[in-house]
């Protein structure tokens, strides 16, 4: 293990003093017949610190220490593969014996160069840090070149983690594949005495877990193995956080007093606890009775547990979100999320995002400005859904953590709005999310979401033309190829139109009560299924709204599967409110979950609709005599109920002539306690009396008597199949 500390200031010769070190090490191994890996951290510096090796060895004439054998009869396959690859840089690299390996790489790619670095056929590997932790690559000789990592989290460059050095590290000279390794550090010489007492020296790990606790609480709410304070705080012993709180107090504000007087920290981690909960009832994520302690999970705190949003976020939704909301007022609210409280304004970005704008990339004004986190933010969401070119690695390291974070947050917010049945809002996030996910704006042509087979010009050319989806519908594939001037694209876009996901709808309404109707749709299918654009299943939400008051009344999930679309007709039925007076209509709505523009909507009238008579609230329990359990005229069946009790309640009493002289069908619905199961009792002796060859079906929670089963015969003389 060598630690290599550079002095120099200028960044710029920072780096080309780091590179040739790099490259010396290298070398050094190389003559010694070993593999090397460096290891950099950024995906575009794996390809540039490629390069620049390449280019040293060129002129130092050392080529051949880079390049493998050639007589090796497997090295023709293996060119033949890496010339199959479309990265360029990994054909260039290969040549001169060189590979690269980062995420952003095709998984095919990536294997590639883990095979062909197995084989022998590449010597030296550029990585980045994730090739330490995910594959089991070793390597004689490691080398990390720079401590420098950009850490979009804190918009900001940090230092290496220990725990990252510790994997790299091990990565040399694994004892199933070497006898012994090497592994070096190039960084600046102020952090060479850092590195240097982290490695020999045992660091304890602290927990980060009480930042958040509020988050981590909530979740366990959500499943249900938390509902008060004494389970939540017997919950947090069991974390790494009560370890170290009990092994390390000061660093977590334990003062020596508070151990003193609370050597277990039951006190301490109540009133974590504690606190952690009033912070969710602020958020309106649970309800939390200080008095008992109990705590109840809300419909907020559901949401929030199931998409990973923090507390924090909640808040600021819940000052924010409203029935009526623009793209650029939901814009802004996503930008305001705690998620992208670390991103960093920096004057040297501000050109470049200045330009976004300049280029039309940014449809909707961001809040804030661009000189304001929360403005940088807003714009770059724009601008990856704009698809805009971002140079600045640092600007493109945050657009892919805006790009990872904010279709999530966009299908929170969905979410919300439809548990609230906020019509409006709910269909524009279900917009927004679609956007986030396809990268294309709404008012784009919808056959963009269909690139693979379409070229860049010919949507350029029909929306430049005006030929939306509605047009092309009319048009024969050969007048839509001399519209466009293009003969032959005709029948490629009318068979991307074919496939273009549409459905059928028809609808049937019959009111069940007063309050509640019953809607049966008839679905169809009336597209083609391609398996390449569609998958395995297209997910649709189905949602009743009512225009007069802007509300929906019936939100639902429902799933069109290949299997499905082929057998053509599909049923889905539910039941909605009703409200008097009635509106004029309903409007129900199949909108997909993953398709833009993908919508049909149709109108139900209510004008007219023969609601069922008012009836009373229910029947009217009569004044009378209680029965005598002699009614029952038979022996057998009063000896059932002897002990028990001597006379019917009075329910019992009023139905008794029905359930035990009539065939009459009954629904008898009363509270618990109030002898439903005795009347169901009742209906059967009725069936012996008069129809003794047929059976009864009984419907239960209690099971059956396995003593029953012994015997021929129950207690009141019936075969006790008749039973079953």
């Amino acid at each position: 293990m060598s630690f290599v500390g550079v002095t120099i200031a200028n960044m710029t010769a920072r780096n080309s003093m780091m590179n040739q070190i790099c490259y010396d090490k290298v070398v050094d191994s190389l003559k010694r017949g070993h593999q090397v890996m460096v290891f950099v951290h950024s995906r575009k510096d794996t390809g540039k610190t490629g390069r620049v090796l390449g280019d040293l060895a060129a002129k130092n004439g050392e080529t051949h220490l880079f390049e493998t054998e050639g007589d090796d009869p497997r090295r023709g396959l293996a060119v033949k593969e890496v010339n199959k690859s479309r990265n360029r840089e990994l054909q260039e690299l290969f040549q001169s014996g060189l590979g690269l390996h980062h995420a952003g790489m095709l998984r095919s790619d990536r294997n590639l160069t883990e095979r062909l670095f197995a084989d022998g056929f590449i010597k030296v590997l550029v990585c980045t840090a994730t090739l330490a932790w995910g594959v089991n690559l070793p390597a004689h000789t490691v080398i990390i070149k720079g401590t420098q990592v950009y850490d979009a989290k804190k918009g900001t460059f940090t230092e290496l983690g220990m725990l990252d050095v510790q994997q790299i590290f091990g990565r040399a000279g694994r004892p199933q594949f070497d006898t012994s390794g090497e592994a070096t550090i190039v960084t600046a010489h102020s952090k060479l005495a850092h590195y240097l007492g982290m490695l020999t020296h045992a660091t304890p790990i602290e927990s980060q877990f009480k930042s958040l606790l509020p988050d981590n609480l909530n979740a366990e709410l959500v499943l249900g193995t938390v509902t008060n304070v004494k389970e939540a705080a017997t919950w947090l012993t069991y974390s790494y956080l009560y370890v170290r709180m009990t092994k390390n107090p000061l660093v977590y504000g334990i003062t020596y007093e508070q151990l003193l007087a609370d050597p277990t920290l039951t006190h301490y981690c109540r009133d974590l606890i504690i606190d952690a909960a009033k912070q969710l009832h602020a958020a309106k994520m649970a309800v939390f009775d200080e008095r008992t302690g109990n705590m109840f999970v809300t419909e907020l705190g559901r949401v929030a547990s199931h998409f990973y949003i923090r507390y924090q976020s909640i808040i600021v939704f819940n000052e924010r979100l409203k029935e009526h909301v623009s793209w650029a007022d939901v814009l802004g609210m996503i930008s305001l999320s705690s998620e992208f409280e670390n991103i960093m304004v920096r004057e040297e970005e501000l050109p470049e995002v200045e330009n976004l704008i300049r280029q039309g990339a940014i449809p909707h004004a961001p809040k804030g400005g661009v000189e304001n986190k929360h403005g940088k933010a807003n714009i770059l969401i724009q601008a990856y859904i704009s698809r805009a070119r971002v140079e600045s690695f640092s600007l493109t390291a945050d657009l892919m953590y805006v790009a990872s974070n904010a279709p999530r947050i966009a299908r929170a917010l969905f979410e919300i709005a439809v548990r609230r049945k906020w019509n409006t809002a709910a269909g524009m996030l279900l917009e927004l999310c679609k956007s986030l996910e396809l990268r294309l704006w709404p008012d784009q042509h919808p056959l963009r979401q269909m690139e693979a087979a379409l070229t860049p010009e010919l949507l350029w050319k029909m929306e430049e033309r005006g030929l939306t989806i509605e047009r092309l519908d009319d048009m024969s594939a050969s007048e839509i190829g001399a519209f466009l001037r293009h003969p032959a694209a005709g029948d490629k876009i009318r068979g991307c139109l074919d496939a273009f996901p549409r459905l059928g709808l028809e609808a049937s309404l019959h009111p069940i009560t007063r309050g509640v109707a019953r809607i049966q749709l008839t679905i169809t299918p009336q597209f083609s299924w391609r398996d390449r654009l569609h998958g395995g299943a297209l997910r649709w939400w189905v949602w009743v709204e009512d225009p007069s008051v802007d509300r929906l009344h019936h939100v639902e999930s429902w799933t069109l599967t290949k299997k499905m679309a082929s057998e053509e007709v599909q049923k889905l039925g539910f039941t909605i409110p009703l409200a008097e007076p009635l509106p004029g209509q309903y409007f129900i709505r199949l909108v997909s979950d993953n398709w833009l523009q993908a919508e049909e909507v149709l109108e139900v009238s209510l004008a007219g609709l023969q609601l069922p008579s008012r009836g009373p609230p229910h029947t009217e329990l009569l004044d009378l005599d209680p029965l005598p359990l002699e009614a029952l005229g038979k022996e057998q069946y009063i000896d059932l109920y002897r002990g028990r009790f001597t006379h019917f309640n009075p329910i019992q009493t009023q139905a008794f002539h029905t359930l035990y002289h009539t065939d009459e069908s009954v629904l008898l619905g009363a509270p618990t306690g109030s002898g439903k199961t005795i009347s169901s009792e009742l209906t059967m002796m009725r069936l012996w009396k008069a129809h003794p060859e047929d059976k009864v079906g009984y419907g239960g929670r209690q099971k059956l008597d396995n003593a029953c089963l012994d015997i021929d015969a129950c207690k009141c003389g019936v075969p006790v199949e008749w039973c079953l």
